[in-house]
């Protein structure tokens, strides 16, 4: 039902339709310009030529969508402000990913995250495994995104909520299918203004409203510090478990492709330093609004949920701006357009995902060669059909109650946590084999999908009270057409499932027979109580109820740890081989500042020294150690059937993928130093002494000294170091 207050003025329609417009204008421009998308590489990674800073803007807004503009609000009307420990906790995630992950992937220039999985384990089984895995938990992502914007609009204007699921659809795929990852980059850039133009508007509008910011932190709930794992928040749930979380968006396949599409590896480390602190910023700024919306009407003295004027948390924030913003015609348009192109952002980077992931995992492995007319054709109706399964998933996701954050973090944890879980074992468990990730992943997927199934559909699961509501003391309620019961059913939400009588009156005290809502508060013949927090009681869990009611924020950790452990026991068990140029050393990336005989002992060096024996074949003027240089398999950059080749330099040069010293070669040599742009390489650590090397293009070098605490000094001439290599 529908507020006769809230209404769209012309203005509001023109604010959301422009933006509509110019978001299937730039996949126009795309699809007309350049290549015109007839190749693969163009299509799904933008030719790799991208600038750093679009890339990151795009992915950025590719992980802020109607979860985080209707969620999170939400989570913190009717919870309190204790989910901000979760930016803290994505927040260090994405900064170590910077360090881990770049140096790892952008090398390998893949297509899809998934071919990580191949390259480590040498198994297609394992990587069908992280692609099946990424693609459910993409299309339930992007099913659970399309159901946000649906709700909203339903509040505001009655628009039904299959048509809005559709609508933003068939605009997502339009400019997606056209312009390819070209267009999905630009509209994110263009999107973001939008965006956050859209959330700063409430933010200052409803701050001024309520009476500054003081007035707004004297409502706020405090967070709490229990580490009872069934408390549905706690700082170790929230923190913890947002951090182990926070690795799955590193290995994404929306980061991998924006990773592979900048030019050098030190764009690619930039776009996630650029990412992690807005990121941050934009979550905080999400929670901030809950807390906005929860003063304004408490001061108002109407809480709209209590009232019935809204029929689900998570359309808090549209009902908020709809009354905040009444006497100022194009304001709802403009968060309306915010929260639309939140939402296409995060379709749009999904299904172009989708459609890498279904080309270079599935298709192209299968059919062999074919014209990149035809590869690009396959990938662009994909797009379609990835579309239309968002919209199905959308509907089913419109049956599943709570704020947007729940829904999404216990659905996609059953996918995300195995999935990671796989990314992580490979990148720094030296001895994992294919047959530990395979079993590790298969059996954390049925463990972790059995919780979040019950954890979302069991009965006398243990559920969270809410906040004590917002005054409803000046609400206004006519009841003069009928009895009290006649009006609470002519304004039940259709989006809860009651059951028994229900008499609740609108200043806060209440009488209850027996009912349950929908959305996940479950009571039984509870008297409801006035007192602040005491609305909501729990109910009592036994049995298996009792692991249901475990916080849907351990589902993913619970999947990594399952993943990770299983994985580690069965490889012990069974052996196998392990190549080890895809682990990432870990001991180097953090302690890089020990002495080399340590290091040399924590990275396993005679066992990688032993392994590189066996897979690289020796090459002139070259030695093995520690740090990486990628080729492909016929000394060619851009090889697409690549089986990448480890090769290791002297300390006076490096060897690029097709022999020549090339400084767009990311890796380091042995000696640590690792090849910049303008020719020069530099020492990150040997010891205590640092100095610099100029390499030229013909292999001479100079400055070639290194002093290590643990090791008399390296150095002298070229005959010497090589007399030295052959000794070693």
């Amino acid at each position: 039902m529908v507020d006769p207050s809230h209404t769209f003025h012309i203005a509001d329609y023109a604010v959301f339709g422009l933006t509509i417009l110019i978001s299937i204008g730039i996949g126009i421009y795309y699809a007309l310009s350049g290549g015109r998308q007839r190749t693969t590489s163009e299509y799904l990674v933008g030719g790799r030529t991208m600038q750093f800073i679009p890339v990151a803007i795009s992915l950025m807004v590719s992980f802020e969508s109607s979860i985080m503009m209707l969620g999170l609000p939400a989570e913190a009307y009717v919870y309190g402000i204790q989910w901000w420990w979760s930016c803290v906790g994505f927040l260090v995630a994405q900064l170590l990913s910077i360090i881990m992950l770049v140096p790892l992937i952008h090398p390998l220039q893949i297509t899809s995250a998934y071919e990580y999985l191949q390259f480590r384990f040498n198994s297609t089984a394992v990587r069908l495994l992280g692609t099946a895995l990424g693609m459910l938990t993409y299309v339930w992502y992007m099913g659970i995104v399309l159901f946000g914007p649906a709700i909203a609009l339903e509040a505001v204007t009655g628009f039904p909520q299959w048509g809005s699921i559709f609508v933003i659809a068939f605009v997502a795929v339009i400019y997606t299918s056209i312009g390819g990852l070209k267009a999905v980059i630009w509209t994110d850039v263009f999107q973001a203004f939008v965006m956050y133009a859209g959330m700063l508007a409430v933010l200052i509008k409803g701050t001024i409203d309520v009476g500054g910011p003081s007035k707004v932190w004297e409502v706020a709930s405090a967070g709490g510090f229990d580490p009872d794992p069934t408390v549905r928040h706690t700082f170790w749930a929230l923190f913890f478990g947002s951090a182990i979380r926070g690795f799955g968006l590193a290995f994404n396949q929306s980061t991998v492709q924006r990773v592979s599409a900048t030019k050098t590896q030190k764009e690619a480390k930039w776009v996630l330093l650029i990412v992690a602190p807005c990121f941050f910023f934009s979550l905080s700024m999400a929670c901030y609004e809950g807390i906005v919306a929860y003063a304004y009407y408490e001061t108002k003295g109407c809480d709209p949920l209590e009232s019935n004027k809204i029929s689900n948390p998570n359309q808090i924030i549209p009902f908020t701006v709809m009354d905040i913003f009444m006497s100022l015609p194009g304001m709802p348009g403009l968060f309306l357009a915010s929260l639309f192109s939140a939402s296409l952002s995060t379709l749009s980077s999904g299904l172009s995902s989708l459609s890498a992931l279904l080309w270079a995992d599935i298709v192209k492995p299968r059919i062999g060669e074919i014209s990149e007319l035809k590869a690009t054709i396959i990938a662009k109706v994909s797009v379609v059909v990835f579309g239309l399964i968002g919209c199905g998933i959308a509907l089913l996701v419109s049956i599943i109650g709570g704020p947007m954050t729940q829904i999404a973090a216990s659905l996609l944890g059953a996918f995300a946590g195995p999935l990671t879980g796989l990314f992580l074992l490979g990148c720094f468990s030296p001895w994992a084999n294919a047959k530990g990730a395979f079993l590790g992943g298969m059996i954390s997927l049925v463990f972790s999908s059995w919780l979040s199934m019950g954890k979302n559909f069991a009965k006398g699961v243990k559920k969270e009270p809410w906040l004590s509501p917002a005054s409803t003391s000046m609400c206004y309620v006519n009841t003069t057409s009928g009895s009290v019961d006649a009006m609470l059913e002519q304004t039940t939400p259709a989006g809860l499932l009651y059951s028994g009588s229900v008499l609740k009156l609108l200043n806060g005290t209440a009488m209850a027979e027996s009912y349950e809502v929908g959305y996940g508060l479950h009571y039984t013949d509870a008297a409801l109580s006035s007192a602040p927090g005491a609305q909501y009681p729990y109910t009592t869990t036994v049995g298996i109820e009792v692991m249901y009611s475990m916080s849907y924020l351990w589902i993913a950790p619970i999947g990594i740890l399952t993943t990770l452990i299983v994985g580690t026991i069965i490889s012990v068990i069974t052996e196998g081989e392990v190549n080890p140029r895809y682990i990432i050393n870990f001991f180097d990336q953090f302690c890089c500042y020990m002495p080399e005989c340590f290091l040399k002992r924590l990275r396993f060096d005679d066992y990688r020294k032993a392994a590189y024996d066996d897979y690289t074949p020796p090459l002139k003027g070259t030695y093995l150690d520690t740090e990486l240089v990628v080729v492909a398999s016929d000394g060619k950059a851009n090889n697409v059937a690549k089986e990448p080749l480890i090769s290791r330099s002297e300390p006076d040069g490096y060897v690029t993928r097709n022999g020549v010293r090339d400084s767009d070669v990311i890796g380091n040599d042995a000696g640590g130093r690792t090849a910049t742009e303008n020719g020069i390489t530099k020492n990150n650590i040997t010891g205590n002494e640092v100095v610099e090397t100029d390499v030229t293009e013909d292999g001479s070098h100079t400055g070639n000294d290194t002093v290590d605490e643990c090791h008399h000094e390296k150095g002298g001439s070229d005959a010497e170091r090589d007399e030295n290599n052959q000794t070693n």
